[in-house]
């Protein structure tokens, strides 16, 4: 997983493997934006094979997810065969053939041809609960069964991935058949990590400075906490503008890259902002990794 530049953990890659080995689905869950979609992208990288996803809604339904037929098409078939010499039996079956189906992300996985792929069922907590029943016999099974063409097995079983954010609780069916990982906010090092393998170039200074800036941030009362996606956002804006440290007025030019809600910026912006900076700029390399607290405390002085 470092080799497709994602900075895990032991338990992390350990379920992963584990996935891997005893082919059960992954439910990944945590706050917004710590990098629980990503494992379903690095995983596909590695093995070197498809990434099919499933975005999930309110309002999703078996055949958005599974398959449609195409209409349009079927009956345009139907009028140019008007005058031909097939049978009723015949046409029948012609315009219930594959040519005629709309595979959707569900049936593109059970029927990939050449290896297995990586399903990843993306916020899986929007979808209704009636989508997640259909959810767990599919998962259970890998098949379908298309009326017009009987049922279809998976040659080869997918790796699945099932993200969710907490947005409702999820049921203990489909939770008992999957392998379960929390992914939390990074640590302080981690997040430095994170910052130098997707952000090349950046300083150890500037990499160092914005991973405890945006640990001290989400200590802060905020109606979004920012995530990892945030932070490199952040630290690829501050590149772009040629950045070496954090400066406060830059900070607060370049806050909408971290803070996503106007009442949290206004709230945060300008004196304070430049407090935290302050306190920042006078500490050590050594005390970045415990400033957490005393950049959160230096906005009440």
């Amino acid at each position: 997983m470092e080799q497709e530049k994602y900075v895990t953990d032991r338990a992390i890659a350990t379920t992963v493997f584990l996935a891997m080995e005893i082919r059960k689905p992954i439910l990944i869950e945590g706050p917004a934006g710590v990098g629980k979609t990503e494992v379903a992208k690095v995983l596909a990288q590695a093995l070197g094979t498809r990434l099919i996803r499933l975005q999930c809604y309110e309002g999703l339904d078996v055949n958005t997810a599974l398959y449609e037929w195409n209409f349009p098409r079927q009956m345009l078939r139907m009028k140019i065969e008007e005058e031909g010499s097939l049978s009723a039996e015949e046409k029948e079956h012609l315009i219930f053939s594959e040519s005629f189906l709309f595979k959707r992300p569900l049936l593109q996985a059970i029927m990939e041809p050449e290896k297995a792929p990586v399903l990843l069922i993306d916020e899986i907590d929007r979808a209704d609960e009636e989508f997640e029943a259909f959810l767990l016999e599919v998962l259970s099974d890998f098949q379908v069964t298309i009326p017009e063409l009987g049922t279809i097995a998976a040659q080869h079983r997918p790796y699945v991935v099932l993200t969710s954010n907490r947005t409702r609780e999820l049921s203990d069916a489909l939770k008992r058949r999957c392998l379960y990982l929390w992914i939390e906010y990074p640590t302080f090092e981690k997040e430095v990590q994170i910052i130098r393998h997707k952000v090349p170039g950046i300083s150890e200074q500037l990499a160092e400075q914005i991973a405890a800036f945006t640990q001290a941030v989400r200590d802060l009362k905020l109606s979004k906490i920012p995530g990892i996606a945030e932070t490199l956002d952040w630290a690829v804006s501050l590149m772009a503008l040629h950045e070496e440290a954090l400066d406060p007025e830059v900070v607060s030019e370049t806050l909408g890259c971290l803070l996503k809600d106007r009442d949290d910026i206004v709230r945060y912006a300008g004196p304070r902002v430049e407090a935290m900076i302050n306190a920042l700029a006078v500490m050590t390399a050594d005390e970045l990794p415990g400033s957490r607290e005393r950049l959160a405390a230096a906005i009440d002085r």
